[in-house]
């Protein structure tokens, strides 16, 4: 019951946001048209600071860390990688790149196919530490802009100013068209995982000990990291790549509801990421009238967390 009031206060407080994010600047002049240009923002805001929560917290769980996130192992640039090569192969002019769609489910395809090895190699042996797995992450991350780097600057610049939008966060550029069926299949995925959700109670106590109470390990473990790779790709195409703040608002809300439910977790995550961004975007945008990017400002706090968080792990 706590927690409820605890999720219910939080609800609260994003509701009392997305209306001041809605209204404040509005006039008789300008109603119709700020509105018509803020609420497909709000709803890009809230998808992607839900899927980047929803998907960090289940990431978590499955390598059974708390300072992995799906950003630190380098997914966000996987995703600027193959928005390079779609365009490096076919060009900006093709049905897969041109077609917001289109390039979403190629997207989404390649990353589960690309993840699906990956976490096959690292999280196969228990063997593989902490520090092993960030290294990993950090390396490939580093290969995959580099790799991108290249191919931009070797085509046409006019080519390069497609992939451009992609490189850097940002809500002001979001990739409005693909909103409804992003929405949908975050949805789709959210209800799918709230079948699974005991297991996620289960597996986070450890491999062992979730083989040894009846959950089939390998093939939850295998269905979570398909679910992780469908919502980093959402958040990514939707505003781009936005490092740390899984990890920021995760780890702020097993602070604040102290409970290892996964119910809980996911939820209360889920509003910490819209209340987080939605909050953050209202004083960049209203306040501070676009001086600085909020994917800065949420970068810059989160990269000093997860240094101290990653040293303090090391002294334990």
């Amino acid at each position: 019951m706590k927690n409820k009031r605890k999720i219910g206060f939080l609800f609260i407080i994003l509701v009392i946001l997305i209306i001041f994010f809605l209204v404040i600047g509005l006039n008789s002049k300008n109603f119709e048209y700020a509105l018509s240009r803020r609420i497909p923002e709000i709803i890009g805001i809230i998808l992607t600071g839900t899927s980047i929560a929803f998907s960090s917290v289940i990431f978590q769980t499955i390598t059974n860390n708390h300072i992995l996130t799906p950003s630190v192992l380098g997914l966000d640039s996987l995703y600027l990688f193959i928005q390079t090569c779609i365009v490096f192969i076919f060009g900006s002019n093709s049905l897969i790149s041109a077609n917001p769609i289109w390039n979403f489910f190629m997207a989404v395809g390649s990353m589960i196919l690309f993840s699906m090895i990956l976490f096959r190699f690292l999280f196969s042996k228990e063997s593989h530490n902490v520090f092993f797995i960030v290294i990993v992450g950090m390396v490939l991350g580093t290969f995959f802009q580099s790799i991108s780097s290249f191919m931009q600057f070797i085509i046409d610049p006019n080519e390069f100013l497609s992939i451009q939008s992609s490189m850097f966060a940002s809500f002001n550029n979001m990739n409005s068209k693909i909103l409804w069926i992003a929405f949908l299949v975050e949805l789709l995925v959210l209800i799918y995982v709230y079948k699974l959700l005991p297991n996620l109670d289960v597996i986070s106590l450890g491999r062992e000990n979730a083989i040894n109470l009846g959950v089939n390990y390998k093939k939850v473990v295998k269905k979570m990291l398909v679910v992780t790779a469908i919502l980093v790709s959402i958040s990514t195409a939707l505003v781009g790549p936005i490092i740390f703040l899984g990890l920021l608002v995760v780890n702020l809300t097993r602070v604040y509801l102290k409970t290892y439910k996964h119910y809980y977790l996911i939820l209360g995550s889920m509003l910490i990421g819209s209340i987080t961004l939605v909050g953050g975007q209202l004083i960049v945008s209203r306040v501070m009238n676009f001086a600085t990017p909020i994917s800065v400002i949420i970068n810059f706090i989160g990269g000093i967390y997860f240094i101290h968080t990653l040293l303090r792990e090391g002294k334990m």
